[in-house]
């Protein structure tokens, strides 16, 4: 025990000295003295095309621009005449999202001369007032962003520009390339390097004469796919919304390595090959995503926009063991489970402590839920949100199954990634009797508790009855930590819509659904009750539901065993 204890604090010491050491080389970068020796890019004659923004815009948010009202992250600003690089950001995260210029689609989708003429001079107040030293625009994967977005809308930004500006723009690309190219290396691993390895490439293809740039992203976009992108197509930080993102920037880089008549690299063919089945395996009927590690509300316009490419469009996957996941389904259920290990601590900062959680929808309704996370005010609600009980599994002694980085030097220095987590996971499943059956433990609790939580599922053929069962035993080599530190809470979130009834036997919950699908739960012997909750991911903010939950002792009850059930002719 006591050889664990030092070398998991030797391996969080090297990841803060490691991550440490990253963001002060980032931060260095930003010195002129210091860019004055890193390789420069050749400022292009010209941009050879300008790659497709899968991303659909509001032309409603340009009017807002227009008129000096900057809405960003939650949070709005309103410039009166000013520019909005002037302003005191509202917070980080509308910070960095000015700075990204990903709200140029926007404009684009208005498509007037006003949009056009509003695009060129933000981006014109941009350059004159070199944000770029802005510490939210030198961030590396904003400054990657901001590269592809200038790409991708540059007829926006370049139509009826005259000459001199033309070539404003082009230095200023040009010295953000080379920015980018030197702190891509420095990024926080996971997605903020692979999208500096994105950019890169869309650079190399862009822009005019620029083979050595197009050959060194190319490598750097393999490395980072090959290492984040899993056997089973899901990403190594866990998050289903990643795949929605990811694959919103490589299908146009794969188009427009066909523009340049050049071979896409084979590793950027194969990621999206294998990424595109894990999207339908996320998917609930209703084409919400399940709620796991990061997951806020569906992007419903982008994850269509990204499914019109798949062409297999065959069944979903049932079981994706890198990622951590399993689904079953039938007749209409479907069952979204996660027995995976937390990610490696460099990709963990968005990863939450969810193990044996899981989503339950019947038909285009949602039963059984994760908070998930909110689309703004993610930092507010990140520290609840990563909670195991913000999920729909076991919590022993109202702790989180994974500790996180909560606070002090080391969150300053590297954020909040996840130090521990379960390691020994067991996953089991078979056909038994014509019904499909998932079971599942993780030793998340082991260390301070002494308990191992072992969960199984088995969902009959027609999908109208899901059998569950928790169990709680001691761990090997361990004991019960005492008669006071053995409580468990199991929870179930409900969606919204689900709106819950007590039976009169205490044991039994009916659940009411908008369509009259209805279901009724029950644990025969335990006491269920019905208590407040909140589901952070649910589209236009967060809003109150409830949720199911059975309390008791590992040592008394170690065996619970509950029952989702559909039935008909509920009333009420």
């Amino acid at each position: 025990m006591a050889r664990d204890f030092y070398a998991d604090r030797a391996r969080v010491a090297r990841f803060a000295t490691d991550f440490g050491w990253r963001r002060l080389c980032v931060r260095a970068m930003r010195h002129p003295l210091v860019r004055w020796f890193t390789p420069p890019v050749s400022v292009p004659s010209r941009l050879l095309f300008a790659p497709h923004d899968l991303r659909t815009g509001d032309p409603t948010r340009a009017h807002e621009f227009y008129a000096g009202r900057f809405a960003f992250a939650g949070k709005v600003v309103t410039t009166d005449g000013a520019s909005p690089f002037e302003m005191d950001p509202p917070s980080r995260e509308w910070a960095e999202e000015l700075m990204s210029f990903s709200w140029l689609r926007h404009l684009q989708a208005a498509g007037t001369p006003i949009a056009r003429a509003n695009a060129r001079a933000l981006v014109g107040d941009w350059i004159a007032a070199r944000a770029h030293l802005d510490p939210a625009a030198a961030a590396p994967d904003v400054a990657a962003r901001r590269v592809i977005s200038w790409l991708t809308q540059a007829p926006l930004i370049l139509q009826s520009a005259d000459a001199i500006f033309h070539r404003r723009f082009l230095r200023s690309l040009a010295a953000q390339v080379r920015y980018v190219r030197s702190v891509q290396r420095y990024a926080r691993d996971g997605r903020p390097r692979l999208l500096c390895a994105l950019a890169l490439c869309f650079a190399g293809l862009c822009m005019a004469d620029q083979p050595r740039l197009l050959r060194s992203g190319q490598r750097r976009l393999v490395e980072e796919l090959e290492r984040q992108v899993l056997a089973d197509g899901g990403h190594v930080g866990r998050d289903p919304g990643a795949l929605i993102e990811l694959l919103l920037d490589l299908l146009p880089l794969r188009q427009s390595f066909a523009v340049r008549h050049l071979p896409p690299p084979p590793a950027l063919l194969n990621a999206i090959d294998r990424m595109m089945p894990m999207l339908r395996f996320f998917r609930h009927v209703d084409g919400s995503f399940a709620h796991f590690n990061g997951m806020g509300p569906t992007p419903a316009d982008w994850l269509a926009t990204v499914l019109a490419y798949d062409d297999a469009r065959g069944r979903p996957l049932s079981n994706a063991p890198y990622s951590g996941y399993q689904r079953m389904e039938a007749g209409g259920t479907v069952l979204i489970a996660d027995t995976g290990a937390p990610p490696p601590i460099p990709v963990s900062h968005e990863a939450h402590a969810g193990c044996l959680s899981f989503e339950l929808s019947s038909g285009r309704n949602r039963l059984v839920v994760n908070c998930g996370m909110p689309a703004t005010g993610r930092e507010g609600w990140r520290a609840t949100a990563r909670q195991t009980a913000a999920h729909s599994t076991a919590v022993i002694e109202e702790a989180s199954s994974c500790r996180f980085v909560a606070g002090g030097l080391m969150k300053r220095i590297c954020g909040t990634p996840v130090l521990e987590g379960p390691a020994d996971l067991r996953i089991d499943r078979a056909l038994r009797g014509g019904a499909d059956v998932l079971l599942a433990s993780h030793d998340g609790y082991a260390r301070r508790f002494g308990v191992v939580h072992q969960r199984s599922w088995r969902l009959s053929p027609d999908g109208g009855r899901l059998d569950g069962e928790d169990l709680f035993r001691v761990a090997q080599g361990e004991e019960f930590a005492s008669d006071q530190h053995e409580g468990y809470a199991i929870r179930f979130h409900l969606h919204p819509l689900v709106r819950p009834a007590r039976a009169a036997d205490g044991h039994t919950v009916l659940l009411h659904l908008p369509d009259g699908d209805d279901w009724a739960f029950t644990a025969p012997e335990a006491a269920v009750s019905i208590e407040e909750s909140i589901m952070l991911a649910a589209n236009g903010g967060a809003r109150r539901t409830e949720q199911l939950v059975i309390v008791g002792h590992a040592r008394q009850t170690p065996r619970v065993s509950w029952t989702f059930m559909r039935v008909q002719g509920l009333t009420g």
